[in-house]
């Protein structure tokens, strides 16, 4: 057998953690594919006949491949889908090109940990990825991203507080959760009666321009409003999960683990009393997101 037929085994081997690594680091499972695709042609072209750790090299081509491609992304300061657009795409159900692999691969990784990945600098989510995920010594991620071990190190620690942002929940916001949880539940099950019983009679719904069909910001009062428009969106729940939206629980919808849409609540007592629908992109930039778990 000759290099090249080795090569070639061998990164096929490694293909799938490659890829689960990629899917982490760009929350896109086309962009993985496209990461994993480049970092083949980069270790195809360079040759492997000195290097005596396969499986590592490998690793560092794919990893540098995804954060030049994240600091693409912010250069470009690439806007979010739209939930038109992610139904255009084939991010709806009942969609014969609806990628179920990427939904299978959002709900394994957790959806809410995705978004919150997504608002990271690039250095620190592929410290993150590559430490706490992976495994990675610091000094290897040191010589991917640049930086010193201890600045590597430094990356991953400032990622882990912004993801672990509720470590330990207070009874508080442990009873906001299960409430954010039994709307999202009602909402998806198209239950108006189960919306309703989480909604203050009173409460009002903000949506920004970019969150209104007409473009126009809306303001809907009363709970029987506020849920029968929550169950007429109940097919976009497929990609909404909880997660802490500016320190208390809310919804977050991302196609492809893009923020697209956040649902900030208000809560008074057991009920929600406002909701407020974000969908400008310089507001979701704005937004402090936590994961629960």
């Amino acid at each position: 057998m000759d290099e090249e037929d080795r090569l070639a085994r061998r990164f096929e081997a490694s293909r799938p953690r490659l890829r689960a690594m990629a899917y982490r680091m760009l929350g896109s499972l086309s962009d993985a594919d496209d990461a994993v695709q480049e970092g083949w042609l980069r270790a195809s072209a360079a040759g492997s006949d000195d290097v005596a750790n396969l499986e590592g090299w490998l690793t560092t081509i794919v990893a540098r491949v995804c954060l030049d491609m994240l600091r693409s992304r912010k250069s470009r300061r690439e806007e979010p889908l739209s939930p038109d657009d992610a139904a255009a795409a084939g991010f709806e159900p009942g969609n014969e090109q609806g990628p179920e692999q990427e939904a299978m691969l959002a709900d394994s990784v957790g959806l809410a940990m995705l978004v919150v990945l997504d608002t990271l600098p690039p250095a620190e989510r592929v410290a993150f990825v590559l430490h706490d995920t992976f495994g990675l010594p610091f000094g290897e991620i040191a010589a991917i991203t640049g930086r010193t071990p201890a600045s590597a190190r430094q990356l991953a620690s400032r990622a882990r507080r912004r993801i672990q942002g509720s470590e330990r929940p207070r009874p508080r916001l442990a009873r906001q959760r299960e409430v954010a949880q039994a709307f999202m539940a009602a909402a998806r099950g198209g239950d108006l009666a189960g919306l309703i019983e989480v909604l203050d009679p009173e409460v009002v719904l903000r949506a920004d321009a970019a969150a209104s069909p007409s473009g126009r910001p809306v303001t809907i009062r009363g709970a029987a409003a506020v849920a029968g428009g929550a169950r007429a969106s109940a097919a976009r729940g497929r990609f909404t999960r909880v997660a802490l939206v500016n320190g208390t629980p809310g919804l977050v919808m991302a196609p492809r683990g893009r923020l697209v849409l956040a649902l900030a609540f208000t809560y008074s007592g057991d009920k929600i009393s406002q909701i407020d629908v974000i969908a400008d992109p310089d507001r979701l930039e704005g937004l402090d997101l936590a994961v629960l778990d």
